[in-house]
């Protein structure tokens, strides 16, 4: 086509030739394969609780056109306006995390919801990403400018965060953004003393949280005893087991129907089911393909904020995927996280697209010395 002709100087045409075509059909191919998912395992979650069989589906779509809308128009963005975006987000997203603190409804024991009308948004889900770009600037002007406290600022930044993560109370949340700003900390330059300190301060937290929180308690102690009875992973591991290699196809699971959280938490469970252990190691595949391939293109990067930001946003959504799936699979405590692209969730499914943007725009191809600055 004409339009995409390395000769054309467009917006959308420069974006075409630097974009990095294959993470972007790999962000894709998940968008699909979650679709066809939430339609094989949504409907018998709709008919158990008196909803329409395709409710699900309908949300879902309605959330897909604005979530690759957003993919497209945050990866055309240059790095600056990544940053300036991710500064938005971030200070917008605390905001509505102290009302949701304040005014948000108890749903089993948390509050981390505002209803917005006919939209329930989870505000936390929103600001991972823009955590991610705040604390990689802070970072970047810490090694650019030698007093600037930028180090400070992001500790600073990053107990805010963990506490109101906390007092909703979202552990697990907690535990992911606390894993990614270390991992940029660490790609920061963090000295070993300090990675051995951060990590025991890390391990007491993990004992704080087993010790305060009875829930967390009670996920921990079922998954160290064997014996103990684990409703939903008992019924996943089901699942896999009666889908084998190729699976039971399409439609013709039966643990969806029992299953509670088939259509989000548990929805690996269900690909297992119906398509078998190869269609579980292509999703795992694609995600590993997306993490590695950034981390790749961010190895000859000159720009230090490129790196830790781009570089968080990749650790933070593999981490996710990884945290998910080896629940469904038994290898870790339950926790309610959903599989990036792939679990029905709009707040999940927008933030994550929020993600997917930054990590296209800032890998993109730029000419030498074209940065923030």
């Amino acid at each position: 086509m004409r339009a995409l002709s390395r000769l054309d100087t467009s917006i959308v045409g420069r974006w075409w030739w630097t974009v990095d075509r294959w993470v972007l059909g790999a962000f894709l191919a998940l968008i699909v394969i979650g679709l066809v998912l939430i339609l094989a395992a949504s409907p018998a979650v709709a008919n158990r609780i008196g909803l329409d069989q395709f409710f699900f589906v309908r949300k879902q779509l309605l959330f897909l056109l604005p979530s690759l809308a957003v993919i497209f128009a945050v990866s055309l963005l240059p790095v600056r306006g990544v940053r300036r975006l991710g500064a938005v987000i971030f200070v917008i997203t605390i905001a509505l995390m102290v009302l949701t603190l304040l005014t948000g409804p108890e749903i089993k024991g948390a509050r981390r919801w505002l209803q917005l009308g006919f939209f329930s948004l989870q505000p936390s889900e929103f600001v991972k990403p823009g955590f991610a770009i705040v604390t990689a600037w802070m970072f970047a002007a810490a090694a650019q400018e030698q007093h600037f406290p930028g180090r400070r600022i992001a500790i600073a930044l990053y107990l805010l965060v963990a506490g109101l993560l906390v007092l909703q109370p979202d552990i697990g949340m907690t535990l992911v953004v606390s894993a990614v700003w270390f991992a940029q900390f660490f790609l920061a330059g963090l000295s070993l003393v300090w990675v051995g300190a951060f990590s025991v301060l890390a391990l007491a937290g993990m004992v704080l949280a087993y010790s305060l929180f009875p829930h967390v308690a009670a996920r921990v102690d079922r998954f160290l005893d064997p014996s103990a009875e684990n409703y939903q992973i008992d019924r996943a591991m089901e699942a896999f087991a009666n889908g084998g290699l190729f699976g039971t196809g399409p439609g013709e699971g039966a643990i969806k129907r029992v299953l509670p959280d088939a259509h989000t938490d548990f929805i690996f469970a269900v690909a297992g089911e119906e398509f078998g252990l190869f269609a579980g190691l292509l999703i795992i595949a694609l995600f590993a393909f997306i993490v590695l391939r950034g981390f790749a293109r961010l190895y000859r990067e000159e720009d230090f904020f490129v790196m830790i930001a781009a570089g968080g946003l990749l650790i933070q959504m593999g981490l996710q995927a990884m945290i998910n799936i080896g629940v469904n699979l038994q290898l870790l405590p339950t926790k309610g996280m959903t599989l990036p692209f792939i679990s029905y969730g709009g707040s999940s499914t927008l933030s994550l697209s929020l993600a997917a943007g930054m990590i296209l725009a800032l890998t993109r191809h730029r000419p030498p010395g074209e940065g923030v600055s």
